[in-house]
Protein backbone atom coordinates (compact mmCIF):
# COMPACT_ATOMS: atom_id res chain seq x y z
CA UNK A 1 0.00 0.00 0.00
CA UNK A 2 1.42 3.48 -1.28
CA UNK A 3 0.37 5.70 2.10
CA UNK A 4 0.38 8.83 0.14
CA UNK A 5 -1.90 7.60 -2.68
CA UNK A 6 -4.16 5.55 0.09
CA UNK A 7 -4.39 9.20 1.82
CA UNK A 8 -5.10 11.22 -1.07
CA UNK A 9 -8.96 11.81 -0.75
CA UNK A 10 -8.89 11.43 3.26
CA UNK A 11 -11.25 14.25 3.93
CA UNK A 12 -9.82 16.14 7.29
CA UNK A 13 -12.96 15.76 9.39
CA UNK A 14 -13.79 13.67 12.34
CA UNK A 15 -15.57 10.49 10.82
CA UNK A 16 -18.37 10.57 13.73
CA UNK A 17 -19.30 14.08 12.95
CA UNK A 18 -19.79 13.87 9.06
CA UNK A 19 -22.99 12.62 9.58
CA UNK A 20 -26.53 13.48 8.06
CA UNK A 21 -27.62 12.74 11.73
CA UNK A 22 -25.96 15.89 12.94
CA UNK A 23 -28.80 18.21 14.28
CA UNK A 24 -29.65 21.59 14.04
CA UNK A 25 -27.64 23.98 16.43
CA UNK A 26 -29.49 24.76 19.86
CA UNK A 27 -30.32 28.70 21.15
CA UNK A 28 -27.19 30.44 22.11
CA UNK A 29 -27.65 32.05 25.63
CA UNK A 30 -28.94 35.63 24.91
CA UNK A 31 -30.06 36.74 28.48
CA UNK A 32 -29.54 36.58 32.17
CA UNK A 33 -31.44 33.43 33.69
CA UNK A 34 -30.89 31.24 37.45
CA UNK A 35 -30.78 27.71 37.54
CA UNK A 36 -30.45 25.21 40.33
CA UNK A 37 -27.78 23.67 38.58
CA UNK A 38 -25.52 25.07 35.98
CA UNK A 39 -23.42 21.96 33.66
CA UNK A 40 -20.31 23.53 31.69
CA UNK A 41 -19.53 21.63 28.29
CA UNK A 42 -21.32 19.58 26.38
CA UNK A 43 -19.56 16.78 25.96
CA UNK A 44 -20.24 13.07 27.71
CA UNK A 45 -19.01 14.34 31.29
CA UNK A 46 -21.77 17.51 31.08
CA UNK A 47 -24.10 15.44 29.41
CA UNK A 48 -24.51 12.34 31.95
CA UNK A 49 -24.21 14.94 34.33
CA UNK A 50 -27.32 16.83 33.42
CA UNK A 51 -29.18 14.26 32.50
CA UNK A 52 -28.69 12.37 35.52
CA UNK A 53 -29.45 15.25 38.03
CA UNK A 54 -33.09 15.23 35.97
CA UNK A 55 -33.38 11.65 36.45
CA UNK A 56 -32.19 11.82 40.38
CA UNK A 57 -34.67 14.82 40.89
CA UNK A 58 -37.18 15.51 38.27
CA UNK A 59 -38.08 19.32 39.62
CA UNK A 60 -34.01 20.20 39.66
CA UNK A 61 -33.94 23.56 36.94
CA UNK A 62 -31.05 22.44 35.11
CA UNK A 63 -28.82 24.45 32.35
CA UNK A 64 -26.49 23.13 30.10
CA UNK A 65 -23.80 25.15 28.70
CA UNK A 66 -21.69 24.66 25.68
CA UNK A 67 -19.05 26.77 23.58
CA UNK A 68 -19.53 25.25 20.41
CA UNK A 69 -21.97 22.34 19.60
CA UNK A 70 -22.24 19.51 21.92
CA UNK A 71 -20.04 16.52 21.29
CA UNK A 72 -17.73 18.65 18.75
CA UNK A 73 -14.76 17.81 20.80
CA UNK A 74 -12.87 14.51 22.33
CA UNK A 75 -16.56 13.05 22.79
CA UNK A 76 -17.34 13.18 19.11
CA UNK A 77 -13.61 12.12 17.97
CA UNK A 78 -12.60 8.95 19.65
CA UNK A 79 -12.58 5.97 19.09
CA UNK A 80 -15.91 5.15 20.09
CA UNK A 81 -14.74 2.24 22.73
CA UNK A 82 -17.35 2.68 25.90
CA UNK A 83 -14.97 0.54 28.39
CA UNK A 84 -16.00 -0.62 31.93
CA UNK A 85 -12.62 0.11 33.36
CA UNK A 86 -13.04 3.22 35.66
CA UNK A 87 -8.68 3.14 35.98
CA UNK A 88 -7.31 3.18 32.41
CA UNK A 89 -6.96 -0.40 32.62
CA UNK A 90 -6.58 -3.32 35.47
CA UNK A 91 -2.34 -2.98 35.61
CA UNK A 92 -2.34 1.02 36.28
CA UNK A 93 -5.78 0.31 39.11
CA UNK A 94 -3.52 -2.36 40.54
CA UNK A 95 -0.37 -0.05 40.65
CA UNK A 96 -2.21 2.87 42.38
CA UNK A 97 -5.42 1.67 44.44
CA UNK A 98 -4.58 -2.41 44.74
CA UNK A 99 -7.07 -2.55 47.98
CA UNK A 100 -9.78 -1.13 46.28
CA UNK A 101 -9.48 -2.48 42.66
CA UNK A 102 -11.82 -5.14 43.32
CA UNK A 103 -14.98 -2.27 43.99
CA UNK A 104 -13.71 -0.09 41.11
CA UNK A 105 -13.74 -3.00 38.15
CA UNK A 106 -17.46 -3.99 40.05
CA UNK A 107 -18.29 -0.33 39.90
CA UNK A 108 -16.68 0.24 35.87
CA UNK A 109 -18.62 -3.12 34.99
CA UNK A 110 -22.44 -1.72 36.93
CA UNK A 111 -21.86 1.65 34.96
CA UNK A 112 -21.66 0.68 31.46
CA UNK A 113 -24.49 -1.76 32.19
CA UNK A 114 -26.22 1.40 33.20
CA UNK A 115 -24.71 3.33 29.94
CA UNK A 116 -26.29 0.37 28.16
CA UNK A 117 -29.54 0.30 29.75
CA UNK A 118 -29.92 4.46 29.16
CA UNK A 119 -29.35 3.76 25.09
CA UNK A 120 -32.46 1.61 25.40
CA UNK A 121 -34.56 3.84 27.76
CA UNK A 122 -34.17 7.10 25.77
CA UNK A 123 -33.80 5.08 22.30
CA UNK A 124 -30.69 6.45 21.47
CA UNK A 125 -29.32 4.74 18.21
CA UNK A 126 -25.54 4.50 18.45
CA UNK A 127 -25.06 1.63 17.12
CA UNK A 128 -24.71 0.03 21.35
CA UNK A 129 -22.56 -3.41 20.65
CA UNK A 130 -21.47 -5.09 24.13
CA UNK A 131 -18.79 -6.15 21.45
CA UNK A 132 -15.96 -7.04 24.31
CA UNK A 133 -12.21 -5.86 23.37
CA UNK A 134 -9.33 -7.62 21.98
CA UNK A 135 -6.00 -7.45 22.97
CA UNK A 136 -3.40 -8.33 20.47
CA UNK A 137 0.37 -9.18 20.89
CA UNK A 138 2.48 -8.56 17.86
CA UNK A 139 6.47 -9.38 20.19
CA UNK A 140 6.45 -12.15 23.40
CA UNK A 141 6.96 -9.62 25.60
CA UNK A 142 3.75 -7.78 25.02
CA UNK A 143 2.05 -11.07 25.73
CA UNK A 144 4.03 -11.96 28.83
CA UNK A 145 2.59 -8.05 30.43
CA UNK A 146 -0.69 -8.91 28.84
CA UNK A 147 -0.96 -12.36 30.66
CA UNK A 148 0.42 -11.09 34.12
CA UNK A 149 -3.08 -10.00 35.30
CA UNK A 150 -5.66 -12.16 33.70
CA UNK A 151 -5.55 -14.71 36.79
CA UNK A 152 -6.58 -11.79 39.01
CA UNK A 153 -8.99 -10.16 36.10
CA UNK A 154 -10.91 -13.78 36.07
CA UNK A 155 -11.16 -13.86 40.24
CA UNK A 156 -13.24 -10.69 39.84
CA UNK A 157 -15.87 -11.97 37.65
CA UNK A 158 -14.42 -10.67 33.94
CA UNK A 159 -14.75 -13.56 30.94
CA UNK A 160 -11.38 -13.87 29.57
CA UNK A 161 -10.64 -16.12 26.97
CA UNK A 162 -6.66 -16.22 26.46
CA UNK A 163 -6.00 -17.10 22.60
CA UNK A 164 -2.95 -18.52 20.79
CA UNK A 165 -1.31 -17.37 17.40
CA UNK A 166 -3.95 -19.64 15.68
CA UNK A 167 -7.45 -18.92 17.63
CA UNK A 168 -7.01 -14.88 18.05
CA UNK A 169 -5.99 -14.70 14.03
CA UNK A 170 -9.66 -16.40 13.70
CA UNK A 171 -10.84 -13.50 15.21
CA UNK A 172 -9.06 -11.07 12.97
CA UNK A 173 -6.81 -12.14 10.71
CA UNK A 174 -3.46 -10.18 10.99
CA UNK A 175 -0.25 -12.11 10.13
CA UNK A 176 1.43 -9.65 13.07
CA UNK A 177 -0.71 -11.56 16.06
CA UNK A 178 1.51 -14.13 17.82
CA UNK A 179 -1.60 -14.31 20.34
CA UNK A 180 -4.03 -11.73 22.80
CA UNK A 181 -6.74 -11.74 25.11
CA UNK A 182 -10.60 -11.58 24.36
CA UNK A 183 -12.36 -9.25 27.06
CA UNK A 184 -15.93 -10.05 26.28
CA UNK A 185 -17.80 -8.41 28.57
CA UNK A 186 -15.57 -4.75 29.41
CA UNK A 187 -16.16 -2.86 26.04
CA UNK A 188 -19.35 -2.07 24.02
CA UNK A 189 -18.51 -0.42 20.40
CA UNK A 190 -20.52 3.01 19.78
CA UNK A 191 -20.83 5.83 17.87
CA UNK A 192 -19.97 8.50 19.81
CA UNK A 193 -21.20 11.39 17.86
CA UNK A 194 -24.63 9.72 17.74
CA UNK A 195 -24.38 8.90 21.45
CA UNK A 196 -23.29 12.46 22.35
CA UNK A 197 -26.75 13.93 20.01
CA UNK A 198 -29.03 11.36 21.62
CA UNK A 199 -27.99 12.30 24.64
CA UNK A 200 -28.85 15.76 23.92
CA UNK A 201 -32.01 14.94 23.23
CA UNK A 202 -32.66 12.63 26.01
CA UNK A 203 -31.77 15.74 27.85
CA UNK A 204 -33.95 17.97 26.55
CA UNK A 205 -37.35 15.54 26.72
CA UNK A 206 -36.28 16.10 30.65
CA UNK A 207 -36.33 19.56 30.23
CA UNK A 208 -32.90 20.66 30.98
CA UNK A 209 -32.64 23.80 28.98
CA UNK A 210 -29.36 23.26 26.82
CA UNK A 211 -27.24 26.62 25.17
CA UNK A 212 -25.16 25.92 22.31
CA UNK A 213 -22.19 28.64 21.13
CA UNK A 214 -22.74 29.67 24.61
CA UNK A 215 -18.80 29.70 26.20
CA UNK A 216 -18.24 30.80 29.52
CA UNK A 217 -15.88 33.33 30.31
CA UNK A 218 -15.82 33.59 33.69
CA UNK A 219 -17.02 32.48 37.20
CA UNK A 220 -17.83 34.11 39.93
CA UNK A 221 -18.91 33.36 43.33
CA UNK A 222 -21.40 35.54 45.43
CA UNK A 223 -23.14 34.92 48.72
CA UNK A 224 -26.07 33.45 46.91
CA UNK A 225 -25.04 32.24 43.76
CA UNK A 226 -22.33 31.01 41.46
CA UNK A 227 -22.24 33.16 38.75
CA UNK A 228 -21.60 32.16 35.19
CA UNK A 229 -20.33 34.92 32.48
CA UNK A 230 -20.94 34.06 28.84
CA UNK A 231 -20.67 36.56 26.02
CA UNK A 232 -24.69 37.76 26.00
CA UNK A 233 -26.31 36.68 29.37
CA UNK A 234 -25.48 35.38 32.96
CA UNK A 235 -26.58 32.20 34.36
CA UNK A 236 -26.98 32.44 37.99
CA UNK A 237 -26.96 29.19 39.50
CA UNK A 238 -27.35 27.64 43.06
CA UNK A 239 -24.58 24.56 41.87
CA UNK A 240 -22.15 24.12 38.80
CA UNK A 241 -20.64 20.91 37.66
CA UNK A 242 -17.28 21.63 35.35
CA UNK A 243 -17.10 18.69 32.25
CA UNK A 244 -14.93 20.86 30.18
CA UNK A 245 -11.91 18.68 30.29
CA UNK A 246 -8.69 20.14 28.98
CA UNK A 247 -9.69 23.16 27.82
CA UNK A 248 -9.43 26.46 29.29
CA UNK A 249 -10.37 25.32 33.01
CA UNK A 250 -12.64 28.05 34.98
CA UNK A 251 -10.50 26.70 38.50
CA UNK A 252 -7.18 27.69 38.01
CA UNK A 253 -5.82 24.67 40.55
CA UNK A 254 -7.01 22.37 37.75
CA UNK A 255 -4.14 23.80 35.50
CA UNK A 256 -1.53 22.27 37.40
CA UNK A 257 -3.40 18.58 36.72
CA UNK A 258 -4.05 18.60 32.71
CA UNK A 259 -1.87 18.32 29.80
CA UNK A 260 -3.42 18.90 26.56
CA UNK A 261 -2.37 15.41 24.36
CA UNK A 262 -3.17 14.96 21.06
CA UNK A 263 -4.11 11.96 19.26
CA UNK A 264 -4.80 11.10 15.73
CA UNK A 265 -7.13 8.40 13.22
CA UNK A 266 -8.08 7.48 9.86
CA UNK A 267 -11.02 5.60 8.44
CA UNK A 268 -10.73 3.75 5.36
CA UNK A 269 -13.81 3.46 2.67
CA UNK A 270 -16.15 0.78 3.36
CA UNK A 271 -14.98 -2.79 3.11
CA UNK A 272 -16.20 -5.03 0.21
CA UNK A 273 -18.09 -8.66 1.22
CA UNK A 274 -14.52 -10.09 -0.01
CA UNK A 275 -12.09 -8.02 1.66
CA UNK A 276 -14.40 -8.11 4.48
CA UNK A 277 -14.03 -12.13 4.70
CA UNK A 278 -10.45 -11.80 4.27
CA UNK A 279 -9.99 -10.18 7.51
CA UNK A 280 -12.73 -12.32 9.28
CA UNK A 281 -13.61 -10.13 12.34
CA UNK A 282 -17.09 -11.85 12.88
CA UNK A 283 -17.58 -10.88 16.36
CA UNK A 284 -16.64 -7.42 15.75
CA UNK A 285 -14.92 -6.74 18.83
CA UNK A 286 -12.70 -3.18 19.22
CA UNK A 287 -9.14 -3.95 19.13
CA UNK A 288 -5.71 -2.73 20.50
CA UNK A 289 -2.17 -3.86 20.72
CA UNK A 290 -0.25 -4.07 23.86
CA UNK A 291 2.30 -1.82 22.64
CA UNK A 292 3.02 1.23 24.49
CA UNK A 293 2.32 2.83 21.57
CA UNK A 294 -0.37 1.36 21.00
CA UNK A 295 -3.48 1.43 18.23
CA UNK A 296 -6.94 1.41 18.43
CA UNK A 297 -9.17 -0.05 15.93
CA UNK A 298 -12.68 -1.45 15.36
CA UNK A 299 -15.61 -1.74 12.72
CA UNK A 300 -18.00 0.60 11.97
CA UNK A 301 -21.79 0.35 11.32
CA UNK A 302 -20.72 0.54 7.60
CA UNK A 303 -17.96 -1.80 7.85
CA UNK A 304 -15.97 0.89 7.35
CA UNK A 305 -12.12 0.19 9.48
CA UNK A 306 -11.32 3.12 12.06
CA UNK A 307 -7.33 2.84 12.67
CA UNK A 308 -6.42 5.30 15.43
CA UNK A 309 -3.05 5.80 18.08
CA UNK A 310 0.14 5.23 18.18
CA UNK A 311 1.19 9.00 18.20
CA UNK A 312 0.16 10.46 21.36
CA UNK A 313 1.95 14.21 20.63
CA UNK A 314 2.06 16.60 23.23
CA UNK A 315 2.75 20.18 21.93
CA UNK A 316 5.06 22.34 23.37
CA UNK A 317 3.98 24.57 26.02
CA UNK A 318 0.76 22.82 26.10
CA UNK A 319 -1.65 25.07 23.65
CA UNK A 320 -4.29 24.03 22.06
CA UNK A 321 -4.84 24.69 18.76
CA UNK A 322 -7.19 23.93 15.78
CA UNK A 323 -4.02 23.27 13.02
CA UNK A 324 -2.53 20.52 15.76
CA UNK A 325 -6.06 18.46 14.96
CA UNK A 326 -4.37 18.01 11.44
CA UNK A 327 -0.33 16.23 11.35
CA UNK A 328 0.45 14.42 8.24
CA UNK A 329 3.65 12.81 9.89
CA UNK A 330 1.56 10.81 12.10
CA UNK A 331 -1.85 9.90 9.02
CA UNK A 332 1.15 8.68 7.00
CA UNK A 333 2.60 6.63 9.35
CA UNK A 334 -0.59 5.42 10.59
CA UNK A 335 -1.31 4.09 7.05
CA UNK A 336 2.10 2.41 7.02
CA UNK A 337 0.70 0.46 10.41
CA UNK A 338 -2.05 -0.09 8.82
CA UNK A 339 -0.19 -1.68 5.76
CA UNK A 340 1.70 -4.14 7.73
CA UNK A 341 -1.36 -5.19 10.10
CA UNK A 342 -3.73 -5.78 7.03
CA UNK A 343 -1.95 -6.60 4.26
CA UNK A 344 -4.50 -8.13 2.37
CA UNK A 345 -6.23 -5.22 2.73
CA UNK A 346 -3.52 -3.28 -0.22
CA UNK A 347 -5.15 -0.91 -1.97
CA UNK A 348 -8.06 0.33 0.72
CA UNK A 349 -8.62 3.91 0.70
CA UNK A 350 -8.82 6.12 3.47
CA UNK A 351 -11.72 9.23 3.58
CA UNK A 352 -11.64 10.73 7.20
CA UNK A 353 -8.45 11.86 9.24
CA UNK A 354 -8.45 13.84 11.80
CA UNK A 355 -6.92 14.69 15.48
CA UNK A 356 -8.40 15.79 19.05
CA UNK A 357 -7.17 16.54 22.15
CA UNK A 358 -7.21 14.75 25.14
CA UNK A 359 -7.28 15.78 28.97
CA UNK A 360 -4.58 13.89 30.29
CA UNK A 361 -3.37 13.48 34.12
CA UNK A 362 -0.45 11.75 35.71
CA UNK A 363 -2.27 9.22 36.79
CA UNK A 364 -3.90 8.23 33.24
CA UNK A 365 -7.52 8.16 35.08
CA UNK A 366 -10.06 11.04 36.24
CA UNK A 367 -9.97 12.93 39.14
CA UNK A 368 -12.47 14.14 40.78
CA UNK A 369 -12.86 17.65 43.46
CA UNK A 370 -15.31 20.13 44.70
CA UNK A 371 -14.16 23.93 45.47
CA UNK A 372 -16.27 27.18 46.54
CA UNK A 373 -17.50 25.57 49.57
CA UNK A 374 -18.92 22.72 47.82
CA UNK A 375 -21.25 24.92 44.86
CA UNK A 376 -18.97 23.41 42.37
CA UNK A 377 -17.49 20.19 41.45
CA UNK A 378 -15.33 19.28 38.72
CA UNK A 379 -14.25 15.66 36.63
CA UNK A 380 -11.28 15.45 35.06
CA UNK A 381 -8.47 13.76 33.41
CA UNK A 382 -9.82 10.51 31.48
CA UNK A 383 -6.71 10.12 29.74
CA UNK A 384 -8.33 8.58 26.09
CA UNK A 385 -11.10 6.15 28.06
CA UNK A 386 -13.49 8.79 29.08
CA UNK A 387 -16.34 7.40 27.09
CA UNK A 388 -17.60 5.54 29.57
CA UNK A 389 -16.06 6.58 32.30
CA UNK A 390 -17.27 10.54 32.38
CA UNK A 391 -20.75 8.60 33.43
CA UNK A 392 -19.65 7.61 36.54
CA UNK A 393 -17.54 10.86 37.14
CA UNK A 394 -21.26 12.50 36.25
CA UNK A 395 -22.33 10.63 39.44
CA UNK A 396 -18.74 11.38 41.70
CA UNK A 397 -19.95 15.14 41.24
CA UNK A 398 -23.58 15.36 41.81
CA UNK A 399 -22.67 13.08 44.55
CA UNK A 400 -20.18 15.49 45.80
CA UNK A 401 -22.67 18.57 45.01
CA UNK A 402 -25.37 16.65 47.27
CA UNK A 403 -23.28 16.15 49.96
CA UNK A 404 -24.02 12.68 50.14
CA UNK A 405 -21.66 9.74 51.47
CA UNK A 406 -21.88 6.83 49.14
CA UNK A 407 -19.43 4.16 47.72
CA UNK A 408 -18.41 6.14 45.02
CA UNK A 409 -17.30 9.40 46.83
CA UNK A 410 -15.65 7.21 49.90
CA UNK A 411 -13.03 5.97 47.20
CA UNK A 412 -9.41 6.50 47.73
CA UNK A 413 -9.36 6.85 43.85
CA UNK A 414 -11.99 9.91 44.78
CA UNK A 415 -10.67 11.68 47.49
CA UNK A 416 -6.95 11.65 46.13
CA UNK A 417 -5.30 14.23 43.26
CA UNK A 418 -2.94 12.81 40.83
CA UNK A 419 1.05 14.29 40.95
CA UNK A 420 1.10 17.92 39.61
CA UNK A 421 2.66 18.24 36.69
CA UNK A 422 5.79 20.62 37.04
CA UNK A 423 5.51 24.10 35.22
CA UNK A 424 6.93 25.07 31.97
CA UNK A 425 9.18 25.21 30.38
CA UNK A 426 10.47 21.97 32.90
CA UNK A 427 6.76 20.33 31.93
CA UNK A 428 7.89 20.10 28.30
CA UNK A 429 10.83 18.96 28.55
CA UNK A 430 9.94 16.23 31.01
CA UNK A 431 6.89 14.92 28.39
CA UNK A 432 9.06 14.75 25.40
CA UNK A 433 11.65 13.21 27.26
CA UNK A 434 8.95 10.17 28.59
CA UNK A 435 6.99 10.30 25.02
CA UNK A 436 10.91 9.26 23.56
CA UNK A 437 11.76 6.78 26.40
CA UNK A 438 8.07 5.17 25.26
CA UNK A 439 9.36 4.34 21.90
CA UNK A 440 12.56 2.85 23.35
CA UNK A 441 10.89 0.67 25.33
CA UNK A 442 8.77 -0.64 22.56
CA UNK A 443 12.27 -1.00 20.56
CA UNK A 444 13.59 -3.24 23.55
CA UNK A 445 11.35 -5.82 24.62
CA UNK A 446 9.42 -3.61 26.85
CA UNK A 447 12.32 -2.65 28.99
CA UNK A 448 12.22 0.94 30.44
CA UNK A 449 14.96 3.00 31.01
CA UNK A 450 16.07 4.66 34.50
CA UNK A 451 13.79 7.72 33.52
CA UNK A 452 10.59 5.74 33.28
CA UNK A 453 11.64 4.01 36.34
CA UNK A 454 12.03 6.81 38.06
CA UNK A 455 8.51 8.59 36.93
CA UNK A 456 7.06 5.21 37.90
CA UNK A 457 8.17 5.00 41.65
CA UNK A 458 7.05 9.14 41.88
CA UNK A 459 3.51 8.12 40.22
CA UNK A 460 3.86 10.06 37.01
CA UNK A 461 3.31 8.54 33.79
CA UNK A 462 2.25 10.08 30.34
CA UNK A 463 -0.54 8.20 28.23
CA UNK A 464 -3.11 8.65 25.31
Amino acid sequence: MDPLKALADAERKPYWLDSTAKPEPLPRLLDDTTAGLAVVGGGFSGLWTALMAKERDPSLDVVLLEGRRVGWAASGRNGGFAMATLTHGIANGLERWPEEIAALERLGVDNLDEIGEAVERYGIDCGYRRTGELHVATEPWQLEEMNRHVEIVREMGARVDVLDTEQVRAEVNSPTYIGGQWERDGCAMIDPARLAWGLRQACLSLGVRVYERTPVRAMKDTPTSMDLITPHGTVRARAVALGTGVFQPLLRRLRHFLVPVYDYALVTEPLSAGQLASVGWHNRQGVGDAANQFHYYRLTDDDRILWGGYDAVYYNGGMIKPEYEQRDETFVKLAEHFATTFPQLDGVRFTHRWGGVIDTCSRFSAFYGRSHGGRVAYAAGYTGMGVGATRFGANVMLDLLAGERTERTELRMVKEKPVPFPPEPVRSAGIQMTRWSIAQADLHEGRRNLWLRTLDRMGLGFDS
